[in-house]
């Protein structure tokens, strides 16, 4: 496979590129919001940190209803970003800015639809796996 990144492309990702920091923040969001602020939710009985929802309600005085939709927004605007990203001319090779889309798409699927499907893995998650990995694929 050769040489797939180079010195550049690690200072490139060490500098915190705007599509490297939209993935994060995708995953981090996505993933607060599937913890859950009430009661008896995971995260918040092992009080590890303040979820970015917790925080956005009480900076802003929301409800969890409206900080939710505030954060989805910021969702939708990273989201963006790794779109515009994509599609600007750049010194970094098309995979390896493609391997950081990747890492963005896995956190969209894990943490989807509110469920948290990393900490509680479900069929839909070994499904994909098998799909990826056991079953063969019909040529």
């Amino acid at each position: 496979m050769g040489m797939i990144a180079t010195n550049e492309a690690f200072v490139w990702v060490l500098n915190g590129p705007k599509i490297v920091r939209a993935c994060s923040t995708i995953i981090r969001l996505m993933d607060d919001m599937t913890d859950g602020f009430t009661e008896g939710c995971f995260e918040q009985e092992r009080r590890h940190v303040a979820s970015s929802v917790e925080c956005y309600m009480k900076q802003y005085s929301f409800s969890e209803k409206h900080a939710y939709q505030e954060i989805n927004k910021q969702v939708e605007k990273a989201w963006k970003d790794i779109n515009q990203e994509m599609l600007r001319p750049t010194a970094i090779p098309m995979h390896l800015l493609t391997r950081v889309l990747n890492f963005g798409r896995t956190g969209d699927f894990i943490y989807k639809d509110g469920k948290d499907r990393f900490t509680n893995v479900g069929d839909a998650i070994k499904d994909n796996i098998a799909s990826l990995f056991i079953n063969p694929v019909p040529i």
